[in-house]
């Protein structure tokens, strides 16, 4: 179940203030939400723009950060399952100078669910990379201002052994019923 965007957004600040400070001082707004895309907006401010008038690399990472990290989080929630999230490496491109508002959007929400299943379904832990694009729609509407590569990587933790048989069950239904089509 998706959250509204309100709460998503008061989730996110109380998130960045108790435990990231940077994301809070960024202050990034969630502007869509659903099954298959995030997009995020982090003002240009004084708090995230460089001697360039330009946004700051930095602000640009906790953009990309909370666009990836925040639809696996709303997913796990969904679902009820707590998980360890981290990123494990970051490739970005710096395409050109954003110069206003910055959105960051992923569209990555079936491989985040992918990933979510195969971690509750393993108990290991699974990294695959997710991708976020920066754009500023006020000066370049869909241009690509960055796109960043992040790791994505997922563990569920505190699964009960009633949840990972119903996750068990699950999936040992789906092999099933593929093999009755295939076969």
């Amino acid at each position: 179940m998706l959250p509204s965007l309100k709460h998503a957004n008061r989730m996110l600040s109380l998130f960045g203030f108790f435990k990231v400070p940077l994301i809070w001082l960024c202050r990034p707004t969630i502007l869509h939400l659903d099954d298959e895309k995030v997009v995020v907006k982090i003002p240009l401010r004084r708090r995230t723009k460089n001697h360039l008038n330009s946004m700051y690399f930095g602000a640009l990472a906790v953009g990309a950060d909370v666009a990836g990290g925040f639809m696996a989080m709303d997913k796990a929630e969904g679902r009820g399952v707590k998980i360890s999230l981290a990123f494990k490496a970051v490739k970005a491109e710096f395409l050109h100078r954003p110069e206003a508002d910055v959105y960051f959007t992923c569209t990555d929400g079936k491989l985040i669910d992918e990933m979510l299943d195969e971690t509750l379904y393993t108990g290991e832990r699974v990294s695959k990379p997710v991708r976020i694009t920066c754009t500023c729609p006020s000066l370049h509407q869909d241009k690509p201002m960055a796109e960043f590569d992040l790791t994505l990587s997922v563990k569920a933790v505190a699964v009960t052994q009633k949840k990972r048989l119903e996750i068990s069950r699950f999936f040992t239904s789906i092999r099933c019923q593929t093999t009755v089509r295939l076969g």
